[in-house]
């Protein structure tokens, strides 16, 4: 099978997005596909008529990915670098090489990769892809609609309201809250721009932090409590996980740099409060109307109550993400996870109408 692994993207994540699609293709390789891993913001400069070549380069495009640095990267650099210049987020020959794939293998996390555009272009060019569909990915990716959904479909979510910058001197109390909050972009991810304020000195500094990523925040209510996150496939939960930072919250370094969280899976937790964490992100991924794969992000206080963060669409998938720990502790290894996705994804454009 012809297989394009996409990634990277103008995206802060876009380091984590390389990392995840380095290891998906490499395991797609070892499994026989015929796969090649391309950055969707750069793209591949290559003569139009030998795209089909690209599927046979001798490292598969895989010398693109170079490991996630301990601090998120410099967009304007990277926009400033394409040779080409060009408006598009889209880089040279990604839609006509995706076009040729039997599948796409959506390795992108954050902006385009989760927010719904690239699979609605996708839909209406008629390319096939892995992973939710746009709609779902939409509504995932915008956390004050996720939160609203939450509300109205009973999914415990922290207390919360969004601020736009033309709004931003908005008070706390005529927001509905009170400190402690968390302020963090509304589309964001990685936990990029996410701030814990204590005081209204933290608060304004927050928000205009926050509002140098985009011109919309959330701000709720801070709850104290322990870091899980559950995967879904299919609508089906897997094992509850348990994120444990040596130090802070489960923020960009905690994520990603080596040596800075522990993560336990199956959590240590009673199973009543795991079978409650599974049923609310099951009910969570049905509610986003998402489909095929997703994880949600939960706290738990110390009297038991859970809450749901958010839902990504397109979670991590290096083979020491969350949800590939997750499965692992299913029975899925991280091949037959990469395998199990693009089945269930192809089985969406196989349904008779």
């Amino acid at each position: 099978m012809k297989i394009v692994v996409l990634a990277g993207g103008l995206s802060t994540e876009r380091d984590v997005s390389l990392t995840s699609g380095a290891g998906i293709c490499r395991t797609l390789l070892a499994n026989g596909h015929q796969a090649v891993l391309m950055d969707a913001f750069m793209g591949i400069p290559y003569d139009a008529d030998k795209l089909d070549e690209l599927f046979s380069l001798p490292d598969a495009g895989l010398s693109i990915a170079s490991g996630i640095s301990a601090d998120e990267p410099d967009l304007a650099a990277i926009r400033a670098s394409r040779p080409d210049q060009s408006p598009c987020l889209l880089g040279p020959n990604v839609i006509a090489l995706c076009q040729m794939a039997d599948i796409v293998f959506m390795g992108l996390h954050g902006d385009i990769g989760e927010n719904g555009k690239l699979q609605a272009t996708f839909d209406v060019l008629g390319i096939k892809y892995t992973g939710p569909n746009s709609l779902g990915s939409a509504l995932a990716m915008d956390k004050g609609l996720t939160k609203q959904i939450f509300r109205t479909e009973g999914v415990p979510t922290p207390k919360g309201t969004w601020l736009y910058k033309s709004c931003r001197d908005t008070s706390l109390a005529a927001l509905g809250l009170s400190l402690p909050v968390v302020v963090k972009p509304c589309s964001g991810g990685s936990s990029v721009g996410v701030y814990i304020v204590h005081t209204e000195d933290e608060y304004q500094q927050a928000i205009e932090a926050s509002f140098c990523y985009e011109d919309e925040l959330i701000i709720e209510e801070y709850i104290k409590g322990r870091e899980f996150a559950v995967g879904i496939i299919e609508g089906k939960a897997l094992p509850v996980i348990e994120i444990i930072p040596n130090s802070g919250f489960f923020d960009y370094k905690n994520k990603y740099q080596d040596g800075c969280t522990q993560e336990i899976c199956p959590a240590q937790i009673p199973e009543d409060i795991a079978h409650k964490m599974q049923s609310a992100a099951e009910k969570a991924f049905a509610a986003l109307k998402l489909d095929v794969y997703s994880r949600a992000d939960f706290l738990l206080t110390e009297n038991g109550d859970i809450y749901c963060l958010e839902v990504n669409s397109l979670p991590g998938m290096t083979p020491a993400s969350l949800l590939p720990k997750e499965a692992g502790a299913a029975g899925i290894n991280y091949s037959e996870l990469c395998e199990m996705i693009i089945e269930k994804s192809l089985a969406r454009y196989n349904k008779t109408v």
